[in-house]
């Protein structure tokens, strides 16, 4: 674990941070010296599959932590092993996700403009 200090807005926080958690858990944050409680954050909203919930055997996961700059693929596509499927923006770089395999897009499950993390599932493939 490691603690840091960080200051908002003029309000220190003692932040500790657990390492090796891969992102499972959200670091607890508690005011130093504050007058009045920090807003919370609202919790981001998960994305809806796009093919109304249908998933496929093989997921398609973002290698990297970025936003979603173009989806290339549509649910019922037939794709070959590395066809682009989304293209992720990240570090004013475009990453291409590919198809593992060849399949069928069974569902989409990101938007455009979305930020995803690494290892979230884009897609799924039949």
């Amino acid at each position: 674990m490691k603690s840091y200090t960080i200051t908002v807005n003029g309000v220190a926080y003692d932040v500790t941070v657990e390492e090796g958690a891969g992102g499972a858990a959200a670091p607890a944050a508690r005011p130093a010296a504050a007058p009045k409680a920090a807003p919370k954050a609202a919790p981001a909203p998960a994305a809806a599959p796009a093919a109304g919930g249908a998933a496929g055997a093989v997921k398609v996961t973002a290698s990297v932590p970025g936003k979603v700059f173009k989806v290339e693929a549509s649910v019922g596509q037939a794709v070959k092993a590395g066809d682009t499927i989304v293209i992720l923006e990240a570090m004013k770089m475009e990453i291409p996700v590919v198809a593992p395999q060849d399949g069928t897009v069974a569902s989409i499950d990101v938007a455009v403009g979305a930020a995803v993390e690494n290892g979230d599932v884009l897609a799924s493939l039949n």
